[in-house]
């Protein structure tokens, strides 16, 4: 049986992640708070933010601002694409 989790982001019950996206307290709260749709739509705004921000995730303090904006995303008032953004059209 899947793993159902109450998703804070979609506001409803859903299947979760298979495992915590790390080995940490950030990772176990994800796994028990964060659908695998919602992770989901977090690795699209990530992407987004390491393309837009032109951000090294080698880099500690880049690495910091992904966690930052992780949290904002899903447990804080969200994580916003930078001013200048302007989302593709398809």
């Amino acid at each position: 049986m899947a793993h159902m989790v109450k998703c804070v982001k979609l506001g409803r019950e859903a299947e979760g992640l298979e495992e915590p996206p790390f080995d940490s307290e950030l990772g176990q709260k994800i796994y028990n708070n964060v659908s695998a749709e919602a992770w989901r739509g977090w690795t699209e705004h990530q992407k987004m933010l390491l393309n837009e921000y032109r951000l090294q995730p080698w880099k500690k303090e880049h690495q910091e601002f992904l966690v930052q904006q992780m949290e904002a995303y899903f447990f804080g008032e969200g994580s916003e694409a930078p001013k200048e953004f302007v989302p593709p059209s398809h």
